[in-house]
């Protein structure tokens, strides 16, 4: 294995439940902090800007700098400052559109480029309406993450996407997690490589997967989604197990 330099770790069922941090999360940070070592939180959450999830953590007893956060909404700016057109029909709350406005994004309902999805609480009839219009018009489909639900059952973005793909018959592409591409933008952040960063975390379907699709080293933590008795189920494992972030010792 190759000198972990740089790290890659989800938030919630790493660091967090709900709100609360899970025990020893503390003391693993304050120690990679103390070596030197750059990293990323990484969430598939889009309507949380970096300046909201590090009042999350501070609220949970972590104090962290706000350049330490990367979401979806992040990721998906990334991706589409490479793309042509900037246009774009969005259904999402203000740290999305603050995101696409950073790359010379304009916001309208007037002949988009891209139907852009992200997630909100007042998700209606129209926005379901008009997003199908445009993408069936020829807009190009776009999605923040693949998750179809939040903490507690919230709707997520991929539920959100649901009655736009099966009205238009079009799926979007979606650029959160597992997608590798939110792990390279993260990794670009950083001006890190795979070769000597590590990810962290606990979901084999979407923290684990992304890792091992870029190549870089993975670590699974049983304090969230996945568990021992659900590795069976994968065709791939993580290089690493351990049972809470305070035990990971590759570093």
């Amino acid at each position: 294995m190759n000198k972990i330099s740089y790290l890659l770790l989800d938030m919630d069922g790493v660091v967090l439940h709900d709100n609360d941090l899970i025990p020893g999360a503390d003391h693993f940070m304050k120690r990679i902090m103390k070596q030197g070592i750059d990293f990323r939180f990484i969430t598939n959450y889009p309507s949380q800007t970096p300046a909201d999830l590090q009042n999350r953590l501070a609220s949970a007893g972590l104090k962290i700098p706000v350049e330490h956060f990367f979401n979806s909404a992040m990721a998906t700016a990334a991706f589409l400052s490479n793309q042509e057109g900037r246009k774009a029909y969005v259904i999402g709350e203000g740290a999305l559109t603050h995101e696409l406005y950073k790359i010379g994004f304009t916001i309208t309902d007037i002949d988009p480029d891209f139907v852009i999805v992200g997630e909100t609480k007042s998700y209606n009839w129209e926005m379901i309406k008009k997003g199908a219009w445009f993408v069936s018009q020829g807009a190009r489909f776009i999605a923040t993450n693949p998750d179809v639900a939040g903490p507690k059952g919230s709707p997520g973005c991929g539920a959100m996407c649901a009655p736009i793909e099966r009205i238009t018959g079009k799926q979007p592409f979606y650029v959160g997690k597992p997608n590798a591409f939110m792990l390279r933008a993260a990794l670009n952040s950083m001006k890190a490589h795979t070769e000597n960063t590590a990810l962290i975390g606990d979901n084999m379907k979407t923290d684990i997967l992304a890792g091992v699709q870029v190549g870089m080293e993975t670590v699974l933590v049983l304090t969230g989604v996945s568990q021992m008795a659900d590795l069976n189920k994968y065709p791939f494992l993580p290089n690493h197990i351990f049972k809470n972030l305070k035990e990971v010792d590759i570093i």
